[in-house]
């Protein structure tokens, strides 16, 4: 089978990650949220490495994919592009300004998994300036393309290269969709082969766009939602939609990028030619993984021990199937 070129297009960041050890809750007051003025003291701040393309991008390379990222990024981004490439990414489409810092995620979770979140694009603000059809004939086409959250312009631009050029695309919003109105989501959701989101951004893009679901579904090849700890739902217009649960997570420790890890192993199962069943159910393991660590890349695949963990919730048929494509780093 040939290697299937996938380039993930968004944000490249550092994340710093904080825990509160109460309820965000706790200090909502009812009649009073028009004039919010709260600080949260925690009681740690970790930095790590993030970004949802990089993150996409680290889960691809973990178990065998090699992804190319196309994203912008500051002058301080040479260890982090060492990294990436230690682990199987593609990181020459990457454009480096000389002016403006790498984007900063600033996240704090509480007890019960609760995140009140900030972002500084920096430097991803000239990922407008990066050409879709450029990168697609220095790398010998692309097979597809997902546009995951940056900078709005360049998410516009991007699609609509991919519309013309006839590159398939995904189109994975995701925080963005807040920012953006509802014509500018209808443009990144038009014709896109694969649409993500989860539940609460399901009903934003509805809300927003004025599209029923079904609307939605007749304008997109496939549309996945995840639903947290109820796994995800994958629809294809005319078919059952396919329902995926989650496996037993060992521990609850930070759920900041399990949405990318999902997304990284539904793309592998794609390009291993798997049905929607099987990248969803590689997409909740890869995501469980992460809800398991602190930080979005820190988690580590053994080959082994993810087809056992694969085997005991999804069955024995399912881990076989997928042994012969899966090829850990660790």
């Amino acid at each position: 089978m040939q290697p299937v070129k996938i380039a993930i297009a968004g944000s490249v960041a550092t994340d710093h990650l904080m825990t509160y050890p109460g309820r965000f809750t706790d200090s909502l007051v009812v009649g009073s949220l028009d004039t919010v003025s709260l600080s949260f003291l925690v009681d740690d701040l970790v930095v790590r490495r993030g970004g949802c393309a990089a993150n996409i991008c680290f889960g691809l390379g973990s178990v065998g994919i090699e992804p190319l990222l196309v994203a912008a990024v500051g002058s301080d981004w040479s260890d982090y592009e060492a990294w990436l490439e230690r682990h199987r990414v593609n990181t020459k489409a990457v454009r480096v300004s000389t002016e403006l810092h790498t984007a900063r995620f600033l996240c704090t979770t509480d007890q019960d998994l609760n995140q009140i979140a900030s972002f500084y694009s920096g430097a991803m603000r000239e990922a407008r300036d990066i050409e879709i059809g450029a990168v697609a004939e220095q790398f010998g086409g692309l097979d597809l393309v997902l546009i995951g959250p940056d900078d709005p312009d360049a998410m516009l631009r991007h699609t609509d290269a991919c519309r013309s050029l006839g590159i398939p695309f995904a189109a994975d919003p995701s925080q963005q969709l807040a920012r953006m109105d509802g014509d500018q989501i209808r443009l990144l959701i038009d014709g896109a082969a694969y649409f993500f989101t989860n539940e609460y951004e399901r009903a934003l893009t509805s809300q927003k766009t004025g599209w029923s679901d079904d609307e939605v579904l007749s304008r997109v090849g496939v549309r996945i939602t995840t639903h947290g700890a109820r796994g995800a739902t994958i629809e294809r217009n005319g078919h059952a939609p396919v329902l995926v649960g989650v496996p037993k997570e060992k521990a609850k420790v930070d759920p900041t990028g399990v949405g990318d890890a999902f997304r990284s192993g539904f793309l592998a199962g794609l390009a291993w030619g798997l049905s929607d069943e099987r990248c969803g159910q590689l997409g909740a393991m890869l995501a469980t993984y992460v809800i398991e660590t602190q930080g979005t890349q820190e988690y580590r695949i053994n080959r082994d021990d993810f087809l056992e963990r694969f085997e005991i919730t999804y069955g024995k048929l399912a881990a076989d199937e997928i042994s012969e494509y899966l090829r850990c780093l660790y």
